[in-house]
């Protein structure tokens, strides 16, 4: 298998997890009363897949070519996911219809997976070795 296949294989795995993490627990705050909260979180974990995509797409050209081409996608890449998750950001602080900490966890939430995701497989591999 090719290593952008592999990245691609990656990023859908990572993206579906948190997306369905987010949408199960932003459906039971919304219909606990919390709709911002539930309405932040998707829009933070929809800010952060894309995040997540864009390294993945940037990385093959960061590795290869010149040293000074590469640190120019680096750049640009850098300012552009600055750029992606600044916008939830503001858009939470402006808009009332958002909350702004769960808006921040969904940020975060593709780390959230792969942490976890990865403490799982840690811990039924340590129970396989015993």
């Amino acid at each position: 298998m090719e290593p952008h296949e592999q990245i691609r294989q990656t990023q859908k795995k990572y993206c579906s997890i948190a997306m369905l993490a987010a949408i199960s627990v932003a459906l039971i705050l919304i219909f606990a009363g919390y709709k911002p909260l539930g309405k932040g979180l998707v829009l933070g974990t929809v800010f952060s897949s894309l995040n997540f995509i864009l390294m993945g797409e940037t990385l093959p050209r960061r590795i290869s070519g010149s040293r000074r081409r590469a640190s120019v996608v680096s750049g640009v890449s850098i300012f552009i996911r600055y750029a992606l998750l600044a916008a939830p950001l503001i858009l939470a602080i402006k808009s009332p219809s958002f909350n702004l900490a769960a808006t921040v966890v969904g940020l975060f939430m593709i780390q959230i997976m792969i942490l976890a995701t990865q403490g799982i497989y840690a811990s039924t591999r340590k129970n396989l070795d015993y």
